[in-house]
C-alpha cells in the first residue's frame, strides 16, 4: 500500500475504534448520544485579526491540538486591513472565523465529531489571539438519547 493510502488507511481506523456503535462518527458520552461537540467562541480585545496567513496558522494549530484531520481551506480579506472569514474544512466537519478587526472581535465556530476534542482548539486560539476577554457557549447537536 502507498505511505499516502496507508496513512489515509490508519487515520481511519483510529477515528472509527474510537466509536462505541457503528461507522457514522456519532459520539456517545455520559450515556448521551449525539453528532459532535459544537463551540462557539467570542473573543473581544483580540489581536492578528487583519491577517489571513496568521489567522490560517491558529486555526490549523488548533486543529491539530484537537487531533482533527485538515482537508481544505480557504480565507477572505474584506479589502486590505479589512475583517477575514475563513474556514478549515474537517474530515471530523469545520473551524471557521469572521473577524472584525475595528472592534478587536473574532467569532469562531469549531463544530467536530468522532474522537477529536474540539476543547483542545481554545487555549490554542486564545493564545494565538491573546483576546481579553473569551465567552465560550458548547452545545451537543444531533442528540439521538
Amino acid at each position: 500500500m502507498p505511505k499516502d493510502e496507508h496513512a489515509v488507511a490508519s487515520e481511519t481506523s483510529r477515528v472509527a475504534n474510537a466509536f462505541s456503535v457503528g461507522p457514522d462518527y456519532f459520539i456517545e458520552r455520559d450515556g448521551i448520544r449525539y453528532a459532535g461537540g459544537h463551540l462557539l467562541l467570542d473573543m473581544w480585545g483580540a489581536r492578528d485579526l487583519t491577517d489571513p496567513a496568521i489567522i490560517e496558522s491558529v486555526l490549523r494549530q488548533a486543529a491539530e491540538a484537537s487531533e482533527a484531520t485538515i482537508l481544505h481551506a480557504h480565507f477572505h480579506q474584506f479589502g486590505e486591513g479589512g475583517g477575514v472569514s475563513g474556514v478549515l474544512v474537517l474530515a471530523e466537519s469545520h473551524i471557521s472565523i469572521h473577524t472584525w478587526p475595528e472592534r478587536d472581535f473574532a467569532a469562531i465556530d469549531i463544530f467536530m465529531c468522532g474522537a477529536c476534542d474540539p476543547l483542545k482548539a481554545v487555549p490554542v486560539l486564545e493564545a494565538g489571539f491573546k483576546p481579553a476577554e473569551s465567552k465560550l457557549v458548547e452545545q451537543r447537536r444531533g442528540v439521538t438519547t
